[in-house]
């Protein structure tokens, strides 16, 4: 069982990004959408939750070894052994990885689900 980031369908995401400045404020210390592992897109004029499906297209890309998964079927990053080129985040496909001096993607925390106020986040085993 795969440990990941599910969206409720009951209730429309309203974008109000509390998941997105809670991302990135808990791993960078600031508000930056380019800074979160969790992006809200516009999806025929409703609003769209994307986050990482644990997929593994990241790790199977990486030439360093930097990703692996964990017993909990999550896609961790060796920050020691990741070279920032960022070939994981061109690969992912739901465009949820981002890059700073190393590269970063969801770890299904969970920070991203408690600061939702519409409560439609929360982390599953699927």
């Amino acid at each position: 069982m795969k440990k990941k980031l599910v969206v409720s369908k009951e209730n429309p995401c309203m974008a109000c990004l509390s998941c997105v400045i809670a991302c990135s404020q808990a791993f960078y210390k600031v508000f930056d959408p380019e800074k979160s592992c969790i992006r809200i897109t516009d999806k025929n004029g409703e609003a769209k939750v994307n986050s990482c499906v644990q997929c593994g297209k990241c790790m199977r890309t990486c030439k360093q070894g930097a990703i692996s998964q964990n017993p909990k079927g999550v896609y961790m990053i060796n920050k020691k052994l990741c070279t920032g080129c960022g070939e994981c985040v061109a690969a992912c496909p739901m465009h949820v990885m981002c890059l700073g001096e190393t590269a970063s993607k969801c770890i299904a925390c969970g920070i991203c689900a408690k600061a939702c106020p519409m409560g439609i986040l929360s982390v599953q085993e699927a």
